[in-house]
């Protein structure tokens, strides 16, 4: 099929262009620039020129195509909840494109549910976006859902390589920066998390189910504490893991505090048997103790 994907130049998209491509599948990508442009067309995908704030020039693209997986999305965290509400009239744009047709849509959420007795699971609902606008996105999905659109959501956790690591990048700023690896309290917080090429499989795999109103989980690990991941960063760097108390994180952390702070693991047994999703990937630890950020 043919499929049009936002964010096809970034982290996760430009692993996702490749994977779609090798399975025989065409790829329409978006761009922000010339330069990133000529990058998506080596891979051997078309190119549209445009940005998320178009929604006339993403509903063009989208109308060309079979099917569509949404990841672009604006990580400026001093203008979080406006970046998510942005989000949500894209979904809903590009959504409109596909009302009454069989065209799948796969949208990007993170896992924003929890439960402090157990890992988050699929069927879980997501928290309000009144309380974690990331939500937004997953209430522009079901709406859509819900008026007969072939879409469904992508919850992601920590995606990581040996060069990037989601939330815990910014984490190893602050790290480089204050000259220690903090956790919060005894550390025990937990992160889900999954290897980058795992997670661009997933999206071809759900893109090619196409189940309307389907949660995935992209997780490989349920959970990876804190503590682990400080002390990781600590070796990789050479400098001390130290914790601190819950008190001291937003002065530590910033804005990374609210995250720091979460025991939030996930599970992905439903999604490993509704689409034969297998993560083979390197852990979070290895890729942080192989890091090119040291």
């Amino acid at each position: 099929m043919r499929v049009f994907v936002t964010g096809a130049t970034g982290f996760i998209g430009s692993a996702l262009v490749g994977n779609l491509i090798a399975a025989g599948h065409k790829v329409l990508g978006l761009s922000r620039s010339e330069e990133k442009a000529k990058a998506l067309t080596a891979t051997g995908a078309e190119v549209h020129l445009g940005t998320l704030q178009d929604l006339e020039g993403l509903k063009k693209a989208a109308a060309k195509c079979d099917g569509i997986i949404h990841l672009a999305f604006n990580h400026d965290f001093s203008t979080y909840q406006t970046n998510c509400e942005d989000d949500r009239r894209v979904i809903e744009a590009l959504g409109s494109i596909l009302a009454g047709s069989n065209r799948p849509l796969v949208i990007t959420s993170g896992i924003t549910s929890f439960n402090p007795d157990r890992p988050a699971v699929e069927d879980d609902a997501p928290v309000s976006s009144t309380i974690i606008p990331r939500a937004a996105s997953e209430e522009a999905a079901a709406a859509l859902a819900a008026s007969g659109v072939i879409v469904s959501v992508m919850r992601l956790p920590q995606v990581h390589n040996t060069y990037k690591y989601g939330l815990i990048s910014p984490a190893i700023e602050i790290a480089r920066e204050k000259k220690v690896s903090a956790y919060i309290g005894d550390g025990m917080g937990r992160w889900p998390a999954v290897h980058l090429t795992d997670a661009a499989r997933l999206y071809r795999l759900a893109l090619e189910k196409a189940e309307r109103g389907a949660n995935y989980h992209a997780v490989a690990e349920e959970g990876v504490t804190m503590r682990a991941i400080a002390e990781a960063v600590a070796r990789r760097m050479k400098i001390p893991a130290i914790s601190i108390t819950q008190e001291q994180a937003p002065d530590h952390f910033g804005w990374l505090a609210f995250f720091a702070g979460r025991d939030a693991p996930a599970s992905s047994a439903q999604t490993r048997k509704r689409v034969d999703w297998q993560p083979t990937g390197p852990g979070l630890i290895a890729d942080l103790e192989d890091g090119h950020y040291a």
